[in-house]
């Protein structure tokens, strides 16, 4: 390939780059325009604060400190929704941007992929959201004193929210990680179970570090992604094992095309050499 064909097909990838961003962003753009008609940016950060506002005391509210942050942060969070609603359209785009230098085998696993991270994602938010911030927020209630009123201000819990979204979405994606893995050939299945023992400190040193500091919220991450390992081992197995039959199949496949080749050149040859003692004794005659 010349220097001037490369350099097309480079320009070429990057316009397609821009046309898939751009959509990616449409659609985004788009579901948070709903999303900020109905049912608005202030009733989604409503039920994004209820499992704080629950663990309150009676009466407390939270507050604002900046001028413009009771407009800033609900339009953020309505940001983050659209982007979660959105985000099927947007690892479509990013997968019809790389399927085409991928092989056929990979093109297969990649939509099975996208669907399960997509669903593994939502799930570790959702996690988070119903049964772990309920958990933590009484937990630090419990020991607030009586001499305090809590009042906790909105930008900083939308802060601890994201973080917390994005620990528990990503820890979620174990299962996804592991099978990618040893679909790339990167490591065995025997590995991983070697490994279950290191990744279990892991997932507790993770925990402590990304979640506040109290036993709860780490055992609430830490937990589950022990649980996603065991679970990425048992669907690496059973792609390894697909994998390692599909192998088999098209290497039986291919023996017994050489098996037939290699018979068709020997019937060729004694066809040959049966017309050639034909033609001899023809000359005889």
């Amino acid at each position: 390939m010349s220097e001037t064909e490369q350099q097309e097909t480079f320009v070429s990838h990057l316009i397609e780059l821009r046309d898939r961003v751009l959509r990616s962003l449409i659609a985004i753009a788009v579901v948070m325009g709903g999303l900020a008609l109905y049912p608005g940016p202030g009733a989604i950060y409503d039920l994004l604060a209820a499992p704080l506002t629950s663990a309150l005391p009676e009466g407390t509210k939270m507050v604002a400190i900046g001028v413009v942050t009771p407009f800033m942060v609900p339009l953020k969070v309505t940001a983050m929704v659209a982007f979660v609603l959105a985000l099927p359209y947007v690892l479509f785009q990013a997968w019809g941007f790389v399927a085409p230098g991928l092989y056929a085998h990979e093109r297969r696993l990649g939509i099975p992929l996208i669907i399960s991270s997509t669903v593994l994602f939502v799930l570790g938010m959702a996690f988070c959201y119903f049964f772990v911030f309920g958990q933590v927020f009484h937990f630090i209630a419990s020991f607030a004193p009586k001499s305090i009123t809590p009042a906790p201000d909105i930008e900083a819990y939308l802060s601890f929210v994201m973080t917390m979204f994005m620990a528990f979405g990503l820890s979620f994606e174990v299962p996804v990680a592991l099978v990618v893995l040893v679909k790339l050939g990167v490591v065995k299945v025997e590995k991983l179970r070697e490994w279950r023992s290191y990744f279990i400190v892991g997932a507790f040193v993770v925990a402590a570090v990304v979640t506040p500091p109290d036993v709860v919220s780490q055992l609430a991450l830490a937990v589950p992604m022990c649980l996603l390992y065991e679970l990425g081992i048992l669907a690496a197995t059973l792609v390894s094992k697909t994998t390692t039959r599909a192998d088999a199949d098209a290497a039986a496949a291919a023996a017994s095309t050489a098996q037939s080749a290699a018979a068709d050149i020997d019937l060729d040859a004694e066809l040959d050499k049966a017309e050639a003692d034909f033609r001899k004794l023809d000359g005889k005659s």
